[in-house]
């Protein structure tokens, strides 16, 4: 049985959950390889429950955690309405190919429709191919403001390591 649930930062199964299912995604190889630091498992929930723009959707198979979406509600200037940007998916491993990802991007998209947004944007690894079709089947598209100008691209300045 699929359960996708909004998670709930003060319920102890849906904290571990986040906290499980991101480091599953950081010790993929899409998700660079290494586990959570001590820190980041000890403060994650805490964290997150203090950002009033972030919403997590939790996809539990019989009752086992197995996906995660974790987005943050930003702005567009213009268009003057929300955006849901889609931050961090989660398949675990032995519950992919199962349209599990379909079913999480399905109450996500929901959830933006009842919220007002605009659209809905995410990130992807160049690589991360399988990601990409999946993405694709679910509606997504590079984003170009103008075709002769290019599609946009994600850049990123570290202001602090981890090590």
């Amino acid at each position: 049985m699929i359960e996708i649930v909004k998670a709930d930062f003060l319920s102890s199964r849906d904290s571990a959950s986040i906290v499980s299912l991101v480091n599953a995604y950081a010790l993929d190889e899409m998700g660079g390889g290494q586990e959570l630091s001590d820190y980041t498992k000890a403060h994650l929930v805490a964290e997150l429950a203090k950002r009033p723009n972030c919403v997590v959707f939790i996809a539990y198979v019989d009752e086992e955690p197995a996906g995660i979406v974790i987005c943050f509600e930003v702005f567009s200037t213009f268009k003057c309405k929300p955006i849901l940007n889609v931050h961090d998916v989660v398949v675990v491993e032995r519950f992919r190919g199962q349209g599990l990802s379909r079913k999480l991007f399905e109450v996500v998209e929901g959830h933006a429709r009842r919220s007002g947004c605009c659209k809905m944007t995410l990130e992807v690894l160049e690589g991360n191919n399988t990601a990409q079709q999946a993405y694709r089947n679910f509606g997504f598209a590079g984003y170009e403001l103008d075709p002769k100008m290019g599609n946009a691209l994600f850049f990123e300045k570290i202001l602090e390591r981890d090590d």
